[in-house]
């Protein structure tokens, strides 16, 4: 009885294919509610071009259509500019689940598991039973090919029901359009969301949104240089599992254990390779497919009792200070914000064998709410991660940090604090370690952690600064109004009173002031703004300096910038360098700006070259930080103000 009770399981027993398991599980990859699965859709189509166009040197232009077709079905068309993929390719790509060209490449990539784009065309068909629609050009052919196809998901294979050439005028690229089940929204997480987030950490891209009613909106690139992909590297012996090794070794072409390492692996020489043999016990001219799993855990030891240096960090392709300050710049500036932090790039780290490296970028006031909590953009490899924020380190490093040392408000000094303020931060990694394969929210690895803490803490340093050396300003204007209004007054009237010379105030007014005080004037005609910066010099010695000028919206006309001066393109800057300011003398220096969104928000000036604390109006360049300094700046002033009051 119990025989056959076994014989009749063991006949229920099928193989599944990843494809059917994803057919039930469909929630695993994000497509849990009706409007993540329409952004779900979006990001893993406009990823995979954005990815396509980087490898190719691409300039990217990506075109999105969503049309309704029913009360919750909608047509979703995603085109791009990218290479195209060969004829041969296409249904492989989007009709077989794991099958990619970056899942055993060892560098930064947004794709990296072949499943994404696989998995719209699976959602698609299972939500309204219609196959998608791929358009593919490649430049070395005159035509295109065009295919509609389904997943059979019993077998994880392409079924095409139809193929055929086309005519086109491009050179090259995709286009996929999609049938499928959504909840179309324009707030929080939707795809206006992901696509705002995206034109951030891609200021290279031309990205361009329509749907149905007639609502569109265009992200313009900021930045005209092609991005440059990432060096794909061998693995790191830190970072490989004992069942990883077994796998490589099964597929070399190295006939030796001792050439199978320092061919196979990264960061291992032939003087390595034999101390590694040496503590593993393995003869040198051992076979690697011949070695045994004793002999794999053995060098999987031995792996680690060497000391390899790090990880190369050619795999890695961090977004950069100026493409951040550029992107932020561009999707926020109609928020005129007051204050832009200098983006932080933390130089590259490594966990478990996987290099990484952490960014930071923070936005500070104008029309930022200032009574919400501060708002969190999350980034991994240059995607936004829209979901799962409460569970993810990003977020959980921002609510570690104690924000009131910083002037903001915070209860306890602990969790996510409330103030006119914006923080952006981007992991890129060849190893993205998420929580599940949503890819939705960063899993908490101390390393990643740590590093995420001082990128924090570095940016927020500069929001204390600034705010600062705003209240410095706010303090001594009434200082400035009664140097430069009223003791010229009061000498000429004591003069003419007296009978005697007007006295020079000179002495008088750089012992009261003793700073370096700049400020600007804007005149905004539609959507031009003409700004002048004052500077003066209130103190007894000529003064020395660069001034950079970091504008807040729109793009600067270098021939407008005078009387000299220059525009730095590659940092983003407008740069002067002025020699020999003699005391109680103004410099009056002029740009323009063009194509701005608002009314334009205040300009923020960095100054290099001279000591920040006797400077009011511009804030110190990293490293020239001197908090305590500035804070004693501020007690004199408050010293002052109940001085007088006694009087």
């Amino acid at each position: 009885m119990d025989s056959d009770i076994s014989e009749e399981l063991a006949k229920r027993q099928k193989e599944i294919s990843i494809a059917e398991f994803f057919e039930k599980n469909k929630q695993i990859l994000g497509f849990d509610s009706l409007q993540k699965s329409l952004v779900m859709a979006v990001k893993e189509a406009v990823d995979n071009s954005l990815d396509a166009c980087e490898e190719a040197k691409i300039l990217p232009e990506i075109n999105i259509y969503l049309e309704r077709i029913d009360r919750d079905e909608y047509r979703l068309m995603v085109e791009d500019n990218g290479p195209g993929i060969v004829r041969r390719e296409v249904p492989k790509v989007f009709g077989q689940f794991l099958y990619g060209s970056r899942f055993h490449a060892v560098r930064q990539s947004r794709g990296q598991q072949g499943i994404g784009i696989s998995a719209v065309v699976l959602y698609g068909q299972i939500t309204t039973g219609k196959p998608a629609h791929i358009e593919s050009k490649i430049i070395s052919e005159d035509i295109g090919y065009m295919f509609d196809l389904y997943i059979d998901t019993a077998k994880n294979k392409p079924v095409i029901l139809k193929e055929e050439p086309f005519l086109t005028d491009k050179k090259s690229g995709v286009k996929i359009t999609v049938n499928l089940k959504g909840k179309y929204t324009k707030g929080k997480q939707s795809i206006m969301d992901y696509l705002q987030n995206t034109a951030i950490v891609n200021p290279h891209a031309t990205i361009t949104f329509q749907d149905s009613d007639g609502f569109k909106i265009k992200y313009e690139r900021v930045w005209n240089d092609p991005i440059s992909p990432p060096k794909e590297t061998k693995p790191h012996p830190y970072g490989v599992e004992i069942g990883e090794i077994m796998k490589i070794a099964q597929k070399t072409s190295y006939k030796k254990i001792s050439t199978f390492l320092t061919g196979e692996f990264s960061r291992i020489s032939s003087q390595m390779a034999n101390e590694i043999l040496k503590i593993s016990g393995i003869d040198p001219e051992r076979e690697p497919s011949k070695l045994t799993l004793e002999e794999v855990k053995k060098l999987k030891e031995a792996f680690l009792k060497v000391k390899l240096l790090p990880p190369s960090y050619e795999s890695l392709s961090p977004i950069g200070e100026t493409l951040i300050k550029k992107g932020l710049k561009n999707v926020l500036g109609d928020l005129k914000p007051s204050f832009y932090s200098i983006p932080v790039t933390r130089k590259p780290s490594v966990y478990s064998g996987n290099p990484f490296t952490v960014e930071v970028g923070l936005v500070y006031g104008g029309n930022i709410p200032s009574d919400e909590p501060v708002k969190i953009l999350r980034f991994a490899n240059r995607v936004p991660l829209l979901y799962q924020a409460g569970s993810c380190a990003l977020t959980k490093a921002v609510e570690n940090i104690d924000w009131r040392k910083y002037g903001l408000e915070q209860k306890g000094g602990s969790g996510i604090p409330t103030g006119p303020m914006i923080v952006m931060i981007h992991l890129a990694s060849t190893k993205v370690p998420y929580t599940s394969e949503a890819k939705e929210a960063i899993a908490e690895i101390p390393e990643i952690m740590q590093e995420v803490d001082l990128a924090l803490k570095e940016s927020a340093r500069q929001i204390r600064t600034y705010l600062i050396k705003k209240e410095v300003k706010n303090k001594l204007s009434e200082k400035f109004f009664l140097v430069q209004k009223i003791l010229p007054l009061i000498a000429e009237k004591s003069a003419k009173i007296t009978n005697n010379p007007v006295p020079d105030i000179s002495p008088v007014i750089t012992k009261i002031m003793n700073i370096l005080w700049i400020d600007e004037r804007v005149e905004v005609t539609e959507n031009r703004a003409k700004i002048n910066v004052s500077v003066i010099n209130y103190t007894s010695d000529k003064k020395s300096f660069k001034l950079y000028a970091d504008y807040t919206d729109g793009a600067v006309l270098p021939e407008s910038i005078k009387p000299f001066g220059e525009y730095d393109q590659k940092n983003d800057y407008i740069v002067w360098v002025i020699e020999n300011l003699d005391p109680l003398k103004r410099l009056d220096l002029y740009f323009e700006l063009e194509k701005i969104k608002s009314d334009y928000s205040e300009t923020t000036y960095y100054i290099e070259g001279i000591d920040p604390v006797h400077v009011v109006g511009a804030e110190p360049l990293p490293g020239d930080w001197n908090i305590e300094s500035l804070k004693s700046i501020i007690e004199e002033v408050e010293g002052d103000e109940d001085g007088n009051e006694e009087e």
